[in-house]
């Protein structure tokens, strides 16, 4: 099932580790003078717990520009995403679909840097979307004693955003891919997956991968898609291996909002798909070139990625956690995210 979306996304980053290695910058026409730097984040990164993580990340910048940084959190992804590419934000941490929307509302919208994974290369920077449903309800879900997606048609479905990577985009594209060779689905479409009695009895959006999560657990959905990343902090494996399909998660014990009143709830992963990692995007029109320079020359640095503020243990309240022992920024550019580009199309 997984050949598809492995084979784009994985052999992809191989193909294109080289040509990442020159970064793709703008034209920096902005005001060298400019004293504030304003950072959107996903409504995923605006919560209260992630408050110490944007801030170690916002010290960074002001670090290594000299300015004031300021955040401008969101309760909805397109206004993120609206943020950098009309530039009333300087950067933002968005996920690769969000960066490829931005770009192509604003070709001066590019990527700044991007985490690795453990081997502090491209080759494996990517994170995991998930498809899930309740734990109780997970042999509803198998065929020949595997999980599988064949029984999630006609059941109520919870996706993040439309314009989400690992909450959207890579799971409609593997529901695609597993339901085509039947008939009854062979054209079926992105935008059928969107709406009720296409495909699903009914759709809602989460509007963040733990909004999804909870709409599984509150039995408002039957299925639901979010990513490991976002979901990592508030829950506990209750068997099975982390990021392996199968593998039942229950909510901790004293875990925040908006999972604190649901201590001890259990969900079961379907499916666990590799997903480009999130880059840091920059509006090269409102950034300065002396400014890209700067940060792409901080946050690719040995003690950034020392910094357990910025790189730390998995469970914490992090954007950024340390898969092995070489995670760090590295630059990147646009062509990187050509696989997910392919999906959407």
């Amino acid at each position: 099932m997984k050949k598809f979306l492995i084979g784009v996304l994985i052999l992809t980053l191989v193909l294109v580790t080289t040509a990442c290695s020159s970064n793709a910058s703008g034209s920096g026409s902005a005001n060298n003078g400019k004293k504030t730097l304003t950072v959107v984040w996903y409504p995923n990164e605006s919560g209260a717990d992630m408050k110490t993580s944007r801030q170690a990340l916002d010290k960074v910048i002001a670090q290594a520009t000299g300015k004031k940084v300021i955040d401008k959190l969101t309760t909805d992804y397109n206004i993120a995403i609206e943020a950098v590419a009309s530039g009333n934000a300087d950067i933002g941490f968005l996920a690769a679909q969000g960066y490829i929307e931005a770009h192509k509302k604003n070709s001066k919208v590019l990527p700044l840097v991007v985490n690795t994974g453990g081997s502090g290369t491209l080759k494996d920077a990517v994170y995991y979307s998930w498809i899930s449903v309740r734990a109780a309800d997970a042999s509803k879900y198998q065929t020949n004693g595997k999980y599988s997606l064949d029984n999630i048609a006609g059941k109520k479905m919870s996706f993040v955003s439309t314009a989400s990577t690992s909450g959207f985009i890579i799971p409609t594209a593997q529901i695609i891919h597993d339901f085509k060779s039947q008939s009854k689905y062979k054209n079926l479409s992105q935008n059928d997956l969107t709406q009720g009695g296409k495909f699903f009895s009914q759709v809602l959006f989460g509007q963040t991968h733990q909004g999804s999560a909870v709409n599984l657990l509150t039995g408002k959905v039957d299925v639901a898609a979010f990513c490991d990343t976002e979901l990592e902090r508030y829950v506990d494996v209750a068997s099975g291996t982390f990021d392996k399909p199968g593998t039942t998660y229950k909510v901790k014990s004293g875990a925040p909002e908006p999972f604190n009143n649901l201590a001890g709830k259990e969900f079961t992963a379907l499916t666990v798909t590799p997903v480009l990692n999130a880059p840091i995007v920059m509006n090269t029109s409102t950034l300065s070139k002396q400014d890209q320079q700067k940060l792409i020359s901080t946050l690719t640095s040995d003690k950034v990625a020392n910094d357990k503020s910025i790189f730390a243990p998995a469970n914490s309240s992090a954007m950024f956690f340390k898969t092995g022992k070489n995670d760090r920024f590295v630059k990147i550019n646009d062509a990187w995210f050509d696989p997910i580009r392919k999906l959407s199309e």
